[in-house]
């Protein structure tokens, strides 16, 4: 089979911090920003490469009861309800461009005993951002 990943999907609950997050401190590219009643889904990913991660509203999504709401609300605020895992070469130059740019820090880079050098950051909606080291 000839299957690849295509794009992934993460809450967000502010278009405009979630942009300059993605956009300007982790260095994506914006493809698509849709709006629909007052609600935006934008696509961003890293210049070169087929992957897209979409930022959606979850009060955008079909069949959500109020109270299953509440609870996304609740989790993404605490940072449990959505992540996703990042690589790159230099994960202490881009450590310190995110602390620089005030990324809320969860995790300095560290030697993990699993054997994995990372890191780990919330993006503005909460979601959980690991970054590991490549190579």
């Amino acid at each position: 089979m000839d299957i690849s990943i295509h794009a992934t999907y993460l809450p967000h609950n502010d278009r405009d911090a979630a942009i300059a997050f993605y956009r300007d401190v982790l260095g994506f590219e914006v493809r698509n920003d849709v709006g629909y009643n007052g609600m935006h889904w934008i696509t961003v990913g890293p210049p070169g490469q087929d992957v897209s991660i979409v930022l959606y509203p979850p009060e955008a999504t079909p069949g959500i009861t109020d109270s299953e709401r509440a609870a996304i609300t609740e989790m993404m605020a605490k940072g449990t309800f959505a992540s996703i895992n990042l690589a790159t070469k230099d994960l202490d130059g881009v450590f310190e461009r995110l602390q620089a740019r005030d990324a809320e820090v969860v995790q300095e880079p560290v030697d993990q005993p699993y054997g994995v050098r990372d890191c780990a950051f919330r993006d503005p909606a909460g979601n959980m951002v690991r970054l590991q080291q490549l190579g």
